[in-house]
């Protein structure tokens, strides 16, 4: 068996993208099966990848002779919030690369997605991981498994020498790397390891393709684009939040039950988490600002609203390793369960490499902008300042 950190292909098939792209999508179909939308790549560290332009045009268009195959299908029907329809189009469903805009725009390159929803949905993974791993292959061609592999071993190592199994009985870590990865034979061997290695805490993976083949949990509700696009698909934009979560309430009747809160801020969800919604999902999902104070909120909200805390949970993602994760859990753990999905410190910690920090987010939604503020202003995005301060204005957020 070779080696190498790379595979002839980047992205192995539809299932190599993160789950909740499919949770989304599925309540797109349902839902809002007409709905426009444009994308815009950012590269948040400004690094210059206008010598990849060629590489990534070649590795998009192959993305277009991808296909569900018939057992990967199986696999998810074997899932049972997915509906035979949803299983049906999916069937049908192909890349079309006539939504991808690729090029070098002010001396850097730029990428954007504009088309229907449903078509441009299953998109942003593995462009990224895409764009992560063609630059990893001009940069570090000599990277090898084994180095990964060691690297890993060292962070097992460092937790268990930190703290004993009875402290860690209730620690619960996920694999949430595909989108910067280093490259697909290293998010492999990263889920591999930590399947055999952590048994009881390594609870599942983001990538739905290793899911399968390595037999573990499919992990993910949803993500940010769902709780922006609600900001131009009706109701008025004040009600936008309640409007998301509502319609994945009725898309999934309580599975799937984990709700991200940053988009416009925590305090601007938590003023729409009313009891309703916190008796209805099973926890909240951290991903920017200071985890702590954050859960805090979470926490005095629930208490507020006459839930035990203990009863609900707290998902963090927000760029994490093992000794933040383990700072979190220590705080937490006798009064909120807590779990961690860690991305690039797992799948893309390599000596000598630094990590892209890259994004793709949708940026207008019908022909209008859309936008996601968070907890970090360095994650806010939106391409319409005016659009930007209306909703501010309209959820009361300082600044």
């Amino acid at each position: 068996m070779s080696d190498s950190a790379f595979s002839r292909r980047i992205v192995q098939n539809l299932l190599d993208t993160d789950f909740y792209k499919l949770s989304m999508m599925q309540a797109v179909l349902h839902n809002y099966p007409n709905a426009e939308v444009e994308w815009e790549f950012r590269c948040r560290n400004e690094e210059d990848l206008r010598a990849y332009l060629d590489p990534l045009r070649e590795q998009i268009e192959q993305l277009a002779e991808l296909s569900f195959a018939a057992q990967d299908l199986a696999f998810l029907e074997r899932i049972p919030f997915f509906k035979p329809d949803f299983i049906r189009f999916l069937g049908l469903f192909r890349f079309n690369p006539r939504y991808v805009e690729l090029g070098v725009e002010n001396e850097e390159l730029f990428l954007r997605l504009k088309g229907p929803w449903l078509h441009v949905i299953l998109f942003e993974v593995p462009l990224l991981a895409i764009i992560s791993e063609v630059r990893n292959r001009h940069r570090h061609p000599g990277t090898t498994l084994t180095m990964v592999r060691e690297r890993l071993q060292e962070k097992f190592d460092w937790l268990r020498k930190e703290a004993s199994a009875q402290e860690l009985a209730g620690f619960k870590m996920a694999d949430f790397g595909t989108r910067r990865r280093f490259s697909y034979p290293v998010q492999e061997a990263v889920v591999r390891d930590l399947r055999d290695g952590f048994p009881g805490h390594f609870v599942g993976t983001s990538n739905v393709h290793l899911a399968r083949e390595l037999g573990v949990k499919p992990l993910g509700t949803m993500a940010h684009e769902w709780l922006m696009a609600h900001q131009q698909l009706g109701p008025r934009l004040i009600d936008s939040q309640a409007a998301a979560l509502d319609a994945w309430v009725r898309e999934y009747r309580g599975q799937l039950g984990i709700a991200l809160t940053d988009c416009i801020t925590m305090e601007a969800f938590l003023a729409d988490f009313d009891l309703y919604f916190a008796k209805l999902f099973d926890g909240l999902r951290h991903d920017s600002g200071d985890p702590l104070e954050w859960a805090e909120k979470a926490i005095r909200h629930y208490e507020h609203l006459g839930i035990d805390p203990l009863t609900k949970t707290l998902v963090f993602s927000d760029g994490l390793n093992l000794p933040r994760a383990l700072e979190i859990y220590r705080a937490l753990r006798e009064r909120i369960d807590v779990s961690f999905g860690i991305g690039t410190h797992f799948t893309c910690d390599v000596p000598g490499v630094q990590p892209m920090n890259i994004v793709l987010k949708m940026t207008a939604c019908n022909g209008h902008p859309v936008a996601k503020i968070s907890d970090a202003p360095g994650k806010t995005q939106c391409k319409d300042e005016n659009f930007l301060h209306y909703l501010k204005h309209v959820f009361k957020v300082p600044g």
